[in-house]
C-alpha cells in the first residue's frame, strides 16, 4: 500500500511557526571567544550585554576564563549572560564560530578543529605565514572586521576604530606634552594670553577628522593635511573655517612641521595603492620636545621615522629630540568602549547569519560581509592579504556553488 501520499498530507499540515522554530534550531551558532595571547591586548569582540542578546536568541557562547578581565568584565559577568566559561584554550577552540580580536596565532590554529569559521582583524604586522598557511591547510573559512562593508560600502568596524583611535590620540597628546612623562610641559590647547598649541594631522578621514575636533574643541590651533581634496572639503565643512586645510605642498608642510607641537599621522593605507609618508628631514626640523603620534603603525606607518619598525620595536622613543609614540592598537587605550563599539557592528551580522541558516547563504545574500571574507574553505580570496603571503587568489564566488 501506497502511503506516500499520505506522508505528504502530514508534512504539508505542519504549522509554519513550528517549521519556522526546526529551521532555527539548525542555525544555531556555538560561538567561542578565546583570550588574547599577544601582550597589552585588552580589547574582547563581545561585552556581556551582547552575549546576553545572541543566548536569549538561541546561540552558544563559550568565553575562556579571564578572557573580559582586560575590559573589566568578570568570568561571572559573562556567566550572568549565559556564556559558558570554559577553562582551557583547547576547549575553546572547538566551537564551530571563533570570535578574536586580532588575528590568529599558528599555535591557535593547530587547536582549531577543520572547516571551523574566524572572525578577527587580518592586522597583517601580527599575522603570520605559519598561520595562514595552516588555515588553508585546515580549510578553515576566515572573515576580516577591516573589509565588512554596509549596504553603503562604507566599513563599519574599520570607520569606528579610527574614530576611537582619532579620539585617543588627543587624550595621548595632551598627557604626552605635560610634565609628568617628560614633554615639553605645555597645555594642549589654548588660554588667554598664551599661545595655542599647534596640531599637524595627516589624513583627512574619520580619524583624522575626529583628531581635529577634539583639538580644536581644547583650543588648540589646527592644520590638517590629505592628498584628496574631496576629503578636505568635507572636513571644513564639519569643523568650520578655523581649520586650516592643505594637499601636501611641501612649502606649507614644511612650515607647518616647523611650528607644530604634535604631529598625528592618520592617512588609511588598506587597499590603496598609494602610500604616503612624511619624510626624516621634516621630522628633524620640528621642535625640539615636540610629539610624533602614529595611528598607522600597523599599516606600515605614516612617518619615515616610523616605517618599517621591528616588532619588538619600543613603543616610546625620541628621535632628533622628538618623542614619538608608536604603539599598535592605541584603540586598547579605551578597551571597554571599543569592545562595545565592536559588540554593535558584530550582533547584526550574526543577527543576519541566523536568519540566512548557514554562513555560505550568507555570504551569498550580503554583499558586505562577503567583502570581509579572505579565506573560503581555506580558499584565498582577498588579493590583499594573499599576496602579502605570496599566494595568488580567486573571486569567491567562483567558490560558493561549490561547497
Amino acid at each position: 500500500m501506497d502511503l506516500s501520499g499520505d506522508k505528504n498530507k502530514q508534512q504539508f499540515y505542519i504549522p509554519q511557526a513550528l517549521l519556522q522554530e526546526l529551521s532555527k534550531v539548525n542555525s544555531r551558532l556555538l560561538i567561542g571567544m578565546p583570550a588574547e595571547r599577544i601582550e597589552g591586548e585588552k580589547r574582547l569582540a563581545l561585552t556581556p550585554e551582547a552575549v546576553q542578546m545572541l543566548i536569549e536568541r538561541g546561540h552558544q557562547v563559550w568565553i575562556e576564563s579571564g578572557a573580559g578581565l582586560g575590559i573589566n568584565y568578570s568570568d561571572n559577568h559573562y556567566s550572568e549572560a549565559g556564556a559558558e566559561i570554559v577553562d582551557t584554550a583547547a576547549e575553546i577552540f572547538q566551537a564551530d564560530i571563533i570570535l578574536k580580536v586580532l588575528p590568529p596565532l599558528a599555535a591557535e590554529v593547530a587547536m582549531m578543529k577543520p572547516r571551523c569559521t574566524v572572525l578577527s582583524f587580518s592586522q597583517i604586522s601580527l599575522f603570520s605565514q605559519e598561520a595562514y598557511e595552516l588555515m588553508i591547510a585546515k580549510r578553515i573559512t576566515a572573515l576580516a572586521y577591516e573589509f565588512i562593508s554596509d549596504e553603503n560600502r562604507r566599513y563599519p568596524v574599520l570607520s569606528l576604530i579610527s574614530e576611537i583611535e582619532g579620539a585617543t590620540s588627543i587624550a595621548i597628546a595632551s598627557e604626552m606634552l605635560s610634565n609628568t612623562h617628560g614633554g615639553k610641559g605645555i597645555l594642549l590647547g589654548g588660554i588667554p594670553g598664551v599661545a595655542p598649541t599647534e596640531v599637524v594631522i595627516i589624513g583627512a578621514g574619520n580619524a583624522g577628522t575626529v583628531a581635529a575636533r577634539a583639538a580644536m574643541a581644547l583650543g588648540a590651533s589646527v592644520k590638517v593635511f590629505d592628498d584628496d581634496i574631496q576629503k578636505l572639503r568635507i572636513i571644513q565643512q564639519l569643523l568650520g573655517q578655523g581649520l586650516f586645510t592643505s594637499t601636501f605642498h611641501p612649502n606649507v608642510l614644511r612650515n607647518a612641521f616647523r611650528s607644530a607641537d604634535v604631529a598625528i599621522g592618520a592617512m588609511r593605507y588598506i587597499d590603496t595603492h598609494d602610500h604616503f609618508y612624511i619624510s626624516e628631514d621634516l621630522i628633524r626640523e620640528m621642535k625640539r620636545g615636540a610629539l610624533v603620534i602614529d595611528l598607522r603603525i600597523n599599516q606600515g606607518g605614516c612617518f619615515e621615522t616610523t616605517c618599517g619598525l621591528p616588532v619588538n620595536a619600543p613603543e616610546m622613543f625620541e628621535q632628533y629630540g622628538i618623542l614619538h609614540y608608536c604603539k599598535q592598537n592605541i584603540s586598547n587605550y579605551v578597551a571597554r568602549t571599543t569592545s562595545m563599539a565592536l559588540s554593535n557592528v558584530l550582533l547584526p551580522v550574526f543577527f543576519h547569519w541566523e536568519d540566512q541558516g548557514s554562513l555560505s547563504t550568507l555570504i551569498k545574500s550580503d554583499r558586505g560581509v562577503k567583502n570581509g571574507v579572505y579565506l573560503y574553505n581555506g580558499k584565498p580570496v582577498n588579493s590583499f592579504i594573499s599576496h602579502y603571503f605570496n599566494f595568488s587568489s580567486n573571486n569567491i564566488d567562483l567558490y560558493l556553488s561549490a561547497f
